[in-house]
């Protein structure tokens, strides 16, 4: 299959993301519609994701804990604007041990009313704030529209829910949270992203303030890659979350949520890959370094083999990801197609003249052909290996963010805002009016991702209606 070639992006992008996600082996279609089965290659970058993430989380004092797939539906209920937002996309269950059940169950779609309902029984006093959990699970929202990794009726994720004292601080523990997000999203994954918060419409449902974290991906469309929920004390009223101040008085919590899903695999499968398939940062790789032995005679093949292994023990004490392959009946060439199509950061070849030298090929899946080769002494290969690797980093971040720079428009008027969404984001002057982002949306299939915390300062004209605007925001096309 990996010699099959890959449709390009420019023929048809989308059947080039499905087909990457199959071929790479990082997932499949499940039985039930809508649902995706993770591989093995797509749950190890997961799991380094999430161990990416995890520690920031525990640095900042959150701790993690689990609580229940099934909710009341009564819960749901509870917060209107919520029950309203996710509605359309519940799964309920009716039956249970073969009978009705007197209160149907909602399959979790998030946990903010699960979580309240404990919150509401754990905090009494201030002394019990803040409270600062985090849970990893899977939830389901009913998707009729589905994409491997992208959108699905099941998706794994991580959702933070605090509980706080005072607005000031909900506040600071949103903005806090949504900076850890660009952190790990800059540094781990080699994603630029814009942070920003969202227009009124476009909010969680039965939040104050929503920030969100949005990407180009390579055929200039954007995507959301997690956001933080400032939700006030609207689901601290819903369910009675209370507690007496210093002074004995008894006040409503403030409290947030955040998250981050297994969509970031699907992000960084559009930012960095390319025709041949994946390229995976290396902070996040499954594999960082795969080692391919060339060799005819059986003589040859003993050496080969035994120097690889050698190498292959001192760049693995050097905490370098490596993987050996070692199969039979597959061509040097084959396996080199392979490894490009998962997306490797660097493939070392090693046959009987690089023994003989002492020295291996290095070839950097970032830069395809002759100018990603490279002859390396192996005296001393961890540490050139490690460079290399920081070097593909850095790289696949430059390209990443140069690629979007060239993509973002910063148009005149609405002729120019129609022509820049089609192929990238515009950053215009937006009025606020909830009328101009639908009209917007309604004409040019665009949506207004984020308005950026970084502003450009002074004001403008709302690039659709004309009138006074304070801030500029992101339009783009989106996944």
């Amino acid at each position: 299959m990996a010699e099959q070639k890959l449709p390009t992006r420019t023929e048809d992008y989308s059947e080039w993301y499905n087909q990457v996600v199959l071929r790479a082996e990082m997932a499949d279609y499940a039985p039930v519609r809508g649902c995706m089965i993770v591989r093995p290659y797509g749950w190890a970058l997961w799991e380094n994701i999430t161990a990416q993430l995890d520690r920031r989380f525990k640095a900042t004092g959150h701790l993690n804990a689990a609580f229940p797939l099934l909710i009341p539906r009564s819960f749901i209920d509870k917060e209107k604007s919520h029950v309203a937002g996710f509605s359309p996309e519940l799964a309920v269950v009716t039956h249970g041990g073969g009978e009705k059940l007197e209160e149907p169950l909602v399959i979790r779609p998030t946990s903010e009313t699960i979580i309240g309902h404990a919150y509401a029984k754990w905090i009494q006093s201030y002394r019990d704030l803040p409270v600062l959990i985090n849970q990893w699970n899977s939830v389901v929202r009913w998707e009729l529209r589905t994409k491997l990794f992208l959108r699905t009726l099941e998706f794994f994720w991580q959702e933070g829910h605090t509980a706080h004292a005072t607005a000031e601080e909900a506040d600071f523990e949103t903005r806090q949270m949504a900076n850890v997000y660009a952190d790990f999203a800059v540094k781990e994954a080699a994603i630029p992203v814009i942070v920003g918060r969202k227009s009124e419409s476009e909010k969680f449902a039965g939040a104050d303030v929503t920030y969100s974290l949005e990407a180009m991906m390579g055929d200039g469309k954007a995507l959301q890659f997690c956001t933080s929920h400032n939700l006030g004390q609207n689901f601290a009223k819903a369910f009675e979350i209370k507690y007496l101040d210093k002074t004995g008085v008894q006040q409503h919590c403030w409290t947030t949520s955040w998250g981050l899903s297994t969509r970031t695999v699907g992000a960084i499968i559009m930012v960095h890959g390319d025709d041949q398939g994946l390229i995976l940062p290396p902070r996040l790789a499954p594999y960082q370094l795969v080692i391919v032995p060339i060799y005819k005679a059986d003589e040859e093949k003993s050496s080969v083999l035994a120097n690889a292994h050698k190498l292959r023990a001192e760049l693995a004490d050097a905490g370098i990801r490596v993987k050996m392959d070692e199969r039979e009946g597959a061509s040097p060439g084959f396996k080199f197609n392979d490894w490009e199509m998962r997306g490797v950061p660097l493939r070392l070849e090693l046959g009987p003249k690089d023994v003989a030298k002492a020295s291996v090929v290095l070839a950097r899946r970032d830069r395809p052909g002759k100018e990603g080769k490279s002859f390396v002494p192996q005296q001393g290969i961890a540490a050139a290996v490690t460079q290399m690797l920081e070097e593909i980093q850095k790289a696949l971040f430059d390209r990443a963010l140069a690629f979007r720079k060239s993509k973002t428009a910063e148009p005149a008027d609405y002729a120019e805002f129609k022509t820049a969404v089609e192929t990238g984001f515009a950053f215009s002057w937006w009025c606020g009016s909830a009328d101009c982002e639908a009209k917007i949306k309604e004409e040019t299939k665009a949506t207004m991702r984020c308005i950026p915390l970084e502003q450009p300062g002074g004001s403008g004209k709302c690039i659709y209606c004309g009138q006074p605007a304070k801030e500029k925001a992101i339009f783009a096309r989106a996944y």
